[in-house]
């Protein structure tokens, strides 16, 4: 089960064709209701971000925002944001997570990057982020 507290934030890459499949993987999956999502071109990602001292012009990582508009909201990147994501899940996805914890940060933020590079070339890009599907919408907070 989920955290209590706020809904975990997912900010991803909106024109990328791999971050796109994530969110509909997360939004099929995600029993509970948890996750809220915005694009890292929006200005909410943007705001959120450079509270945290992040560029928003950083598009090559995916991050779930935790407790936001709380003291103590953290953000997490790279690979510690889809440990993050897969836990947020439960079941055998929070499983999944506490496996992937169990390699160090290094290696897997190493296997991270190399998608992270590739993916426009291997997943696709889209001219503008796609409009999420009248069922989904109020999930979008860059879409409200």
């Amino acid at each position: 089960m989920p955290d209590s507290g706020p809904n975990p934030i997912i900010l991803y890459d909106g024109v990328c064709g791999l971050c796109n499949r994530l969110v509909q993987f997360l939004l099929n999956r995600d029993l509970h209701d948890c996750f809220r999502f915005a694009s890292l071109q929006s200005e909410f990602a943007a705001d959120v971000l450079r509270r945290h001292n992040v560029s928003p012009d950083n598009l090559d990582t995916m991050y779930v925002v935790l407790n936001y508009d709380l003291p103590e909201e953290r953000i997490a990147s790279r690979s510690d944001a889809a440990v993050v994501a897969l836990r947020e899940l439960g079941g055998g996805w929070a499983t999944l997570s506490a496996a992937l914890r169990l390699v160090p940060l290094r290696v897997r933020n190493r296997g991270y990057n190399l998608v992270s590079r590739n993916r426009y070339r291997i997943f696709g890009r889209y001219d503008s982020c796609p409009i999420p599907s009248e069922k989904d919408r109020d999930k979008f907070l860059d879409q409200q």
